[in-house]
């Protein structure tokens, strides 16, 4: 009897704290005074590529020289594949990686050298309500490329969102260079791998 007496109480304290607790669901940042903190933990998120624009590609003037390792929030990432859109609270990670090396064993290329940076970007009506679209954008890179600083404020929206919406193939987002994204955009459980048929023919614009 003391047991389903006690078994009862506990049930009810945390029933009561559910109801108390503000709870943010899937939020995968925090904000604090207008300023981001810095992510942690983002290389557990969803991987989604990494593209990249040398210099000795741009004649020695690429805007943006070094590999970009881009992830996506998985509460993000479960909402593209299941409704093809960016749902409100998305953040997108993206580590900035100097081109090392131009040749390996296997061959010519752009291989990745050290972390040089770090960016986000944020959706949200919440933070961003009178941005274009409610996305942000922000760098915790120092200007030597040697750290990186533990909260970073909002870029101007004429530094990047006019860019992204008249590039960007989906909401803002470089969705067309990166294969994960446009391949699994609305593709539910295909969009996880393992059905490469499918995947090959929604990337190459083919049907069933």
């Amino acid at each position: 009897m003391k047991f389903k007496i006690l078994s009862g109480l506990v049930i009810a304290v945390v029933a009561q704290l559910a109801i108390a607790t503000p709870v943010i669901a899937g939020e995968y940042f925090t904000m604090n005074d207008g300023k981001l903190e810095r992510p942690t933990g983002y290389r557990e998120w969803i991987y989604v590529g990494t593209p990249v624009t040398p210099n000795d590609m741009n004649n020695g003037k690429a805007a943006f020289p070094e590999h970009h390792n881009v992830y996506i929030d998985p509460k993000s990432w479960s909402h593209w594949k299941e409704h093809g859109e960016f749902r409100d609270g998305t953040i997108l990670m993206k580590e900035l990686v100097s081109v090392g090396s131009k040749a390996a064993v296997s061959g010519a290329g752009c291989f990745q050298g050290e972390f040089i940076g770090l960016e986000a970007t944020i959706k949200s009506k919440k933070h961003f309500a009178d941005e274009p679209g409610n996305w942000a954008y922000f760098s915790f890179t120092s200007k030597d490329h040697k750290t990186l600083a533990p909260t970073a404020t909002a870029f101007p929206a004429e530094s990047c969102n006019g860019c992204h919406a008249n590039a960007a193939a989906d909401d803002f987002v470089f969705t067309q260079y990166y294969p994960v994204l446009s391949a699994g955009k609305g593709a539910g459980k295909k969009a996880s791998g393992g059905h490469s048929d499918t995947i090959m023919n929604s990337a190459m614009g083919g049907g069933q």
